[in-house]
């Protein structure tokens, strides 16, 4: 997969975006850099954050998710579950903001090594690209190219449904292998609001395109999707 980082961000660049749809993009008010800058809440058993899961395209609820930290050491593991109690697939993170076990996405994401969560630095100048492999959960024996472009735009207060928080906005394009030999120019954006003093991002928003191998036109979307932060502890 080897793609520089102009050929990177030019072929992210050009993924589609939808229009006209009936959940509104969120927005932040820009706030300058704060000084000091905040410190990240350290992790501890019991704080917890519940989302609601929305899809851009129709506006509909697609699930409430509760993520809890349920144990602290070497690895801090966060428990989630759905808005029946029933239990998900736990993310696991090592050190606090690198994961190694990402359930953000369709399926289970296990990355060696791990990458961040969010900017190193919480700065609105920062920007890094990593790249990885990662696995599918439960099937370690294939892995597959993973390269991410994260770049902050800046600080800004965002509401959402838990309150009003001072956040660092960043955005992260990725180009990854796909497990199906059959989709090409694999590509998701999303937007993140990260909050330092709840250790959690607060909103996100993600979509994604691929080519079907030999496909002329345009790529396939995949869907797009918006969370906000309800309630935390």
């Amino acid at each position: 997969m080897n793609l520089s980082r102009r050929t990177f961000i030019a072929s992210a660049a050009l993924a589609p975006v939808a229009c006209g749809v009936p959940l509104a993009y969120q927005r932040g008010t820009p706030v300058a850099q704060p000084n000091p800058v905040p410190t990240i809440r350290d992790p501890q058993v019991g704080q917890e954050w519940t989302y609601v899961k929305r899809d851009v395209f129709d506006g509909k609820i697609r699930g409430v998710i509760t993520e809890r930290v349920s144990s602290v050491g070497s690895t801090i593991v966060i428990e989630r579950s759905d808005e029946n109690g029933g239990q998900l697939a736990s993310e696991i993170q090592g050190p606090w903001g690198i994961v190694q076990l990402d359930t953000s996405w369709p399926r289970v994401l296990s990355f060696k090594p791990p990458i961040p969560l969010w900017p190193l630095e919480l700065s609105s100048s920062w920007s890094k690209q990593f790249t990885t492999k990662y696995s599918l959960g439960g099937y370690s024996e294939n892995s597959y190219n993973w390269q991410e472009y994260m770049t902050a735009h800046g600080w800004e207060q965002i509401t959402v449904p838990a309150g009003t928080f001072l956040t660092l906005r960043y955005q992260n394009l990725i180009n990854y292998e796909s497990e199906d030999d059959n989709k090409v120019n694999c590509i998701r954006k999303e937007t993140l609001w990260f909050a330092p003093s709840i250790g959690r991002w607060v909103a996100r928003e993600s979509s994604g395109s691929y080519m079907i191998q030999g496909q002329l036109g345009m790529p396939n979307l995949e869907d797009s999707l918006q969370w906000q932060l309800s309630s935390y502890k």
